[in-house]
């Protein structure tokens, strides 16, 4: 009994082990960190600066994104980060996280 619930346990171990280690359940990258920073730079024409960093370690699963532009004027922290998030709704949805940065000119 002890030998055929070990060879069990062995065998549910390596497939546990198999199916977390495989990359069958790892979405492949939709986009890059030069589209995302494209569908900003449309939407925020005026943006004196634009930066998209994939810090997933490559696989787009998480960016960070900072933002400068002049159109922040006027509205809190939230509401410009609201914006950043609508124009990326559609990305954001593949996306496991993203860290948001904005900032208004001091000009």
């Amino acid at each position: 009994m002890k030998r055929i619930f070990t060879k069990n346990t062995k065998e549910y171990t390596s497939f546990l082990s198999r199916m977390w280690s495989g990359t069958s359940g790892v979405n492949p990258v939709k986009f890059t960190e030069s589209d995302l920073k494209k569908t900003l730079s449309q939407k925020f024409p005026a943006a004196e600066e634009i930066a998209v960093e994939d810090i997933s370690g490559g696989c787009g699963a998480m960016f960070e994104i900072f933002v400068r532009s002049k159109e922040f004027k006027g509205l809190t922290t939230v509401k410009q980060h609201r914006l950043i998030t609508e124009t990326l709704k559609e990305q954001i949805k593949d996306m496991h996280g993203l860290r948001i940065h904005t900032e208004i000119p001091s000009k």
